[in-house]
């Protein structure tokens, strides 16, 4: 393992140096992801070192045990137990750290949630978890950028598109993709019976440029007035985008920005990232092949998770967790459910013998 430790020792060096090169500067993605990589290794460095001062204190220990003086061994023992615990928990720590990462999860995100069967209840629904991310967004220090929405006849949204950015998008958001339900009394319902709406949730990393090629004569660009709220701006300005990907017939709108300019450049993102879902489905396949129960499958259909509002819980089905926290949980505390699921998922990478 200190080899493995020492290698990586020399690529976090190496990133150092590369940082303050002029031409990677100028390069700002580029710079973001090695910058990301630099940060990312050195809290394994971190813990190294950690670990390296540990096996020299153990060394240290051993020889004290030799010593004539009894009090010095009985200090020496001691001394070797304590750090004999702590090189063990370091081992279980850096084991942790070596589990390798998905090189989509430092991506910023695309988020996509659709109403499902329910009505207008399950567009009010798909509202509340659109207030739940955003919450979520915000303790984090993320932002959001409306691509297009559809609001619901009662309120909420029939779908809603937004890019998320900030640090670890994709990688934290990632196990939200799926079918989520919602059991509760709706406003409309005059007899007090409980209703079952859902409301789906996809989650893709945003694609670069570099990651999907598109010709532009593969593209049908088409401008129109945006419809819904805005007043004059929607009734005098041709701002909204429509894309249609002629090979796949992939269609992406976008109307949120009074600009046809940040339309168009939001829609060729969302596009870029619909492309690229296939290939990002096909690996997560591929890794779903090798753990059965992998909670990050991407699978839209898949049942995921329950907000059952009689008996204030939500219940995370893939990891049968369940939280009587619902009032939290949907003001966009998602903290104990997301680290539950990334436990969960290291544990299998650890089964599996992922990592060291």
């Amino acid at each position: 393992m200190l080899d493995k430790l020492e290698a990586i020792r020399d690529r976090w060096s190496n990133l150092g140096e590369s940082l303050g090169d002029p031409e990677l500067v100028k390069d700002a993605t580029r710079f973001r992801r090695v910058n990301k990589e630099y940060k990312d290794l050195g809290v394994i460095v971190e813990a190294t070192d950690r670990y390296k001062a540990v096996l020299d204190g153990l060394e240290e220990a051993e020889a004290m045990l030799a010593e004539d003086d009894a009090d010095m061994r009985a200090m020496a023992k001691s001394e070797k137990e304590r750090l004999e615990s702590e090189k063990v928990e370091l081992e279980e720590e850096i084991r942790k750290l070596l589990i390798p990462k998905d090189p989509e999860d430092g991506k910023d995100a695309i988020l996509e949630i659709r109403a499902g069967t329910g009505g207008d209840e399950a567009a009010l629904f798909a509202g509340d978890l659109y207030r739940m991310y955003e919450r979520f967004a915000a303790e984090r220090g993320w932002t959001l950028e409306p691509v297009s929405s559809n609001p619901g006849t009662a309120g909420g949204f029939k779908e809603i598109i937004v890019n998320v950015r900030g640090e670890d998008v994709y990688g934290i958001l990632k196990y939200e993709s799926g079918v989520h339900r919602v059991q509760r009394v709706p406003a409309t319902e005059s007899q007090g019976r409980v209703h079952t709406s859902a409301a789906t949730v996809a989650v893709l990393p945003e694609a670069d440029e570099v990651d999907v090629d598109i010709r532009p004569d593969e593209l049908r660009i088409d401008v129109f007035r945006a419809s819904g709220a805005g007043g004059q701006h929607v009734n005098r300005t041709e701002s909204a985008v429509r894309i249609v990907h002629l090979p796949t017939n992939t269609t992406v709108e976008c109307q949120d920005s009074r600009s046809q300019i940040k339309n168009r450049e939001s829609a060729m993102k969302v596009l870029r990232t619909r492309l690229y879902e296939v290939k990002l489905q096909e690996h997560l396949d591929k890794i779903a092949g090798q753990r059965k129960t992998l909670v990050a499958s991407g699978d839209r259909s898949a049942k995921i998770r329950t907000y059952n509002f009689p008996q204030g819980r939500v219940t995370d089905h893939r990891i049968n967790l369940t939280l009587y926290r619902l009032t939290e949980v949907l003001n966009g505390d998602l903290s104990e459910l997301i680290e539950t699921l990334q436990t969960a998922e290291n544990a299998e990478k650890l089964k599996a013998g992922e990592g060291v």
